[in-house]
């Protein structure tokens, strides 16, 4: 592994690098394969588990890089499941658990957390076998969940979180829980240890805008399954853009597009 790649590419998972219903990536091997080549590393940057990123990273062949876990609570060292903070925290979750069931009830009972869930409805939620779903609920840092009242109690239920320091941020599917931090905490952590050239990153939710606003390269990665994201800064420069093709397909052609232009480039300053 290159100690100071050319190029870092973060990416969110669910319904970017993977599909939002049948968790395949296959559409995406090109561009992976052509990241790889060139020495490009790859970050993978979710609110899913460490548990369940070690497994995606040997999937994906990418054990060798670090990943963001939690939505960016905790960073997953390379060829290791050692998860570390920016603040050296030990787990929180109970904490978490232990602030959302202080809210009145009237709210409470219309949020359900996976720490509400069974396995089984984990599993039957998001589609995850049970084994995968197992995994998802060994959380340390953050609380994922489906909100199923109004608007006006959401937003009634959000402000009472972030009374005591717990903010709500939307993600492919779920309304996920934490003490706040973001996945670019982690990213520019990652960027301070490997120094790239640049950096691309890619999402498509509201939890990733901060990622796709830090990086030198932000790319909105089309979702059919939720709201498209409202227009952000650097959109008008070009410094972010949106796909016009949905998950791992809009992943694999963004990267290729961006490599062809990346190896134009490298020709020039030959």
């Amino acid at each position: 592994m290159n100690s100071s790649p050319a190029l870092l590419v973060f990416t969110d998972l669910d319904g970017t690098l993977i599909d939002h219903d049948t968790y395949r990536w296959d559409a995406a091997v090109p561009a992976l394969q052509a990241l790889a080549q060139i020495g490009a590393g790859v970050i993978l940057a979710s609110s899913k588990t460490a548990a369940e990123i070690s497994l995606w990273q040997r999937q994906l062949d990418l054990i060798h890089w670090p990943a963001i876990v939690e939505n960016g609570s905790g960073v997953l060292s390379p060829d290791t499941t050692t998860t570390t903070t920016a603040t050296a925290r030990p787990n929180r979750y109970d904490e978490l658990r232990s602030i959302l069931n202080s809210l009145p009830g009237t709210l409470r009972k219309q949020y359900q957390g996976f720490g509400d869930m069974t396995v089984d409805t984990v599993s039957a939620t998001t589609g995850l076998s049970v084994e995968s779903a197992a995994l998802a609920k060994t959380r340390a840092y953050s609380e994922p969940g489906l909100w199923t009242g109004n608007a006006a109690d959401r937003d009634e239920f959000i402000r009472l979180l972030q009374h005591q320091n717990v903010s709500a941020r939307e993600g492919g599917r779920f309304l996920t829980l934490s003490f706040g931090q973001t996945k670019a905490d982690c990213m520019s952590q990652i960027i301070t240890r490997y120094n790239p050239q640049t950096t691309i990153a890619l999402g498509d939710a509201p939890n990733d805008v901060e990622m796709l606003q830090a990086a030198d390269i932000g790319i909105i990665v089309a979702n059919p399954h939720r709201e498209p994201l409202p227009t952000l800064a650097g959109e008008a420069s070009g410094r972010i853009i949106r796909t016009a093709l949905a998950g791992p397909h809009g992943w694999n052609d963004a990267i290729l597009r961006y490599l062809t232009r990346f190896d134009s480039n490298q020709d020039t300053s030959r």
